[in-house]
């Protein structure tokens, strides 16, 4: 992983457009080659950001970009949809590569792992006619917990928590985009299920269309009644 610290302006160009004003900001380039784009808070969550598959490669300056100030240009180019993310550098204040290795993944707690293997098994609770296809179906930002098709055979991506809260609804979208880049998978359906979903979660996921499956983790193993799908 590569980590920059710099003065810097970012433009992104594909399905929308947008502009991030010059700041400081962090840049992390991956080894699978996406790139994120952080700002001294707002959590987790990059300003923008060009998921792999993609590709980095150095612009030459214009006499306009140096007149401007700047003093080194990338474009990411993603290689399926061409969308491009062009990262103008002003003042680079860090610059360091390190090999992180392999990662292991994220290791679930113990009901919520539970939740998910039940849930995987009995997966008609999603609806009539609802199909497994794998749990842990891997993107390029982690694994979503289950990936299933509905009646029709449409894609469905279930996110599963103990407790349901907006950062879970967060990471759900984040899947569903990536997700629904692939012309294999999309449209890509998202259900966000927990034992316990707050007001603003969902919400927030009924906003996005997200539909939200509220589970029952005694009765699933067999010990009370039925789960509610909203």
């Amino acid at each position: 992983m590569r980590i920059v610290v710099a003065d810097c302006s970012v433009d992104y160009a594909g399905r929308l457009s947008a502009h991030l004003p010059r700041a400081q900001r962090v840049l992390m380039l991956k080894n699978d080659g996406s790139i994120l784009v952080h700002s001294d808070g707002g959590s987790y969550k990059p300003l923008n950001w060009m998921s792999p598959p993609c590709t980095l490669a150095p612009l030459d300056l214009d006499e306009d970009q140096v007149a401007a100030g700047i003093v080194e240009a990338w474009e990411v180019t993603h290689k399926k949809t061409a969308d491009k993310l062009v990262v103008s550098l002003f003042e680079v204040f860090h610059d360091s590569s390190h090999d992180l290795g392999v990662d292991p993944g994220l290791i679930k707690d113990g009901v919520e792992a539970h939740l998910q293997e039940l849930l995987a098994e009995q997966i008609e609770r999603v609806g009539d006619g609802h199909t497994l296809v794998r749990r842990e179906y891997m993107t390029a930002i982690g694994p979503v917990d289950i990936l299933a098709r509905d009646a029709d055979g449409g894609s469905i991506a279930i996110e599963i928590k103990r407790r349901g809260d907006i950062d879970g609804v967060e990471q759900l979208t984040r899947y569903l985009e990536l997700m629904n880049r692939d012309p294999l998978l999309a449209p890509v359906q998202g259900i966000f299920a927990a034992q316990e979903i707050k007001p603003q979660a969902r919400t927030l996921a009924e906003d996005r269309g997200i539909r939200c499956l509220v589970l029952d983790y005694d009765e699933m193993r067999g010990m009370e009644d039925k789960n509610t799908l909203f």
